[in-house]
């Protein structure tokens, strides 16, 4: 693996702005930055003469373009360019898994999804074994926000998540919320009244968040970290919880399903809801 944050740029908002957060994450780790564009390989067979060398054309200026955006805020920035050909979801699951960190642009829901937006970034996302950041075009200003925000579940296997929060707070400086969200007993849900066992059920679930945060507490003792046990939808509760913040980190399961590996419904519709940039990291 190596220590670099890779960006995969299509000359799109989406994408540049991808670039920038990318930009800003890279000098905070300080490692190169690569930018990756990917000319899918059936395209690139159908064309020959002028319209390859237009194509080639093409590529360059994309790169070019997203080089001069990265350096424009980090001019002291070691960037390096990539042209691939090859299938598009391959190639960069590939550079994700060679890398500290991979980004990419990502659409909002409901709206036309490009080569690396919607189904390609989120198959990305649900398929790396390193975290993928997924950004959409109203976040560029994102990259200088310092706070992190993060969604945890209870269960084992939160480790890598946490490890990664706790240290992109650490580097960022601006302070760590962890929240778990939990939601009502099945009496309460098939009845609709409160069951005075969801307040144990709420204690017990703040105890429990301590504990897992209590040794990266210990390892990150300049991170300030808010835990909070919540009771509501998680889609909902993380959305407001990351409004304003540098990022969101959602964890997904390292499980493959029938029609391959897939992310979860909660991590699907915090990608499409939430305004902040959203990290997924692989768990055990």
């Amino acid at each position: 693996m190596t220590a670099q944050v890779v960006v995969g740029v299509d000359g799109s908002p989406e994408s540049l702005a991808a670039v920038e957060w990318a930009a800003h994450e890279a000098a905070l780790r300080h490692a190169p930055l690569c930018l990756l564009h990917v000319e899918e390989r059936t395209r690139a067979r159908r064309t020959h003469g002028q319209v390859a060398f237009a194509l080639a054309s093409r590529s360059r200026a994309v790169l070019r373009d997203a080089a001069e955006r990265a350096r424009r805020h980090h001019p002291q920035l070691r960037v390096v360019t990539r042209c691939d050909v090859g299938r598009v979801a391959g190639t960069l699951r590939g550079a994700a898994d060679g890398a500290d960190l991979m980004v990419v642009g990502s659409r909002a829901l409901g709206e036309v999804a490009g080569f690396l937006l919607g189904s390609v970034s989120q198959a990305l996302a649900g398929t790396a074994g390193r975290p993928v950041v997924l950004v959409r075009a109203d976040c560029a200003d994102a990259a200088a926000r310092a706070s992190v925000v993060a969604g945890l579940g209870l269960s084992d296997g939160g480790e890598a998540l946490l490890g990664f929060v706790f240290a992109e707070a650490d580097r960022r400086g601006g302070g760590l919320r962890v929240l778990h969200c939990w939601g009502p007993s099945a009496a309460t849900a098939s009845s609709g009244t409160e069951d005075p066992g969801d307040v144990e059920r709420g204690r017990r679930a703040a105890e429990r968040l301590a504990e897992l945060l209590r040794p990266w507490r210990r390892r990150y003792p300049g991170v300030c970290v808010v835990p909070e046990a919540v009771f509501g939808s998680p889609v909902a509760r993380l959305s407001e919880a990351a409004r304003g913040a540098g990022l969101l980190a959602v964890g997904r399961r390292r499980r493959r399903l029938p029609t391959g590996p897939r992310l979860g419904h909660v991590t699907h519709a915090v990608i499409s809801h939430c305004t902040a940039p959203v990290a997924v990291v692989p768990l055990g």
